[in-house]
């Protein structure tokens, strides 16, 4: 039986690099794949994963009002797909989540969505959300903090390498925009004020 899987991390923990590793593992035994990306992310360029070791790949970018279930159907009616692979899924709309689901489920297909759980304030974002209720499978992927513990937060950063806390929730970027860090250094970093705290 065909499941969806949600792969999550924070920012630098390879999430592009096992997406295209699990990818490859597919194609080197004959099986068909489908990968999709976030068409706002243009890091590489637009419909390209590409991972920080080098790897990149071609995928169909998907934007807020694609329809991701009409693409994978007719994707398999062509040819028959094995999985379908999905790159930035914190970018899926509830919509979204619900036709990968149903790949899954009406049509067979497995589903490995590969994405951040927050946003560098530390809330969810929509499709992150929506995979952590619906997934059958929610799988971590490690990214270390300077301090050696497990970094679960994404802190943006200015130019300076100061924190940023306030603007637009989406902000593509990279190593120069963003650190992954401990919980603990995440709060430190944005101070009670900044996270709401009362003093």
């Amino acid at each position: 039986m065909a499941k969806l899987y949600f792969y999550y991390a924070s920012m630098n923990a390879g999430k592009s690099t096992v997406l295209l590793q699990a990818s490859f593992n597919y194609r080197e035994r004959g099986m068909r794949t489908l990968l999709f990306t976030a068409a706002l992310d243009n890091r590489a360029r637009v419909g390209t994963i590409a991972s920080r070791i080098g790897l990149t790949a071609d995928a169909t970018p998907f934007a807020a009002d694609t329809d991701i279930a009409a693409l994978v159907t007719a994707a398999h009616d062509a040819a028959p797909l094995a999985c379908v692979l999905v790159d930035e899924a914190q970018f899926l709309t509830r919509a979204q989540v619900w036709q990968l689901a149903r790949v899954a489920d009406d049509m067979g297909i497995a589903v490995l969505a590969y994405g951040l759980r927050t946003d560098f304030l530390g809330n969810l974002f929509e499709g992150s959300k929506w995979l952590l209720a619906l997934a059958d499978s929610l799988i971590e992927i490690k990214a270390i903090c300077a301090c050696g513990r497990k970094a679960t937060m994404n802190l943006r950063i200015d130019g300076a390498g100061r924190p940023v806390a306030a603007g637009a929730q989406t902000e593509i970027g990279g190593n120069e925009r963003y650190v992954a860090l401990c919980r603990r250094h995440f709060a430190q970093a944005l101070g009670p004020d900044l996270l709401g705290e009362d003093q």
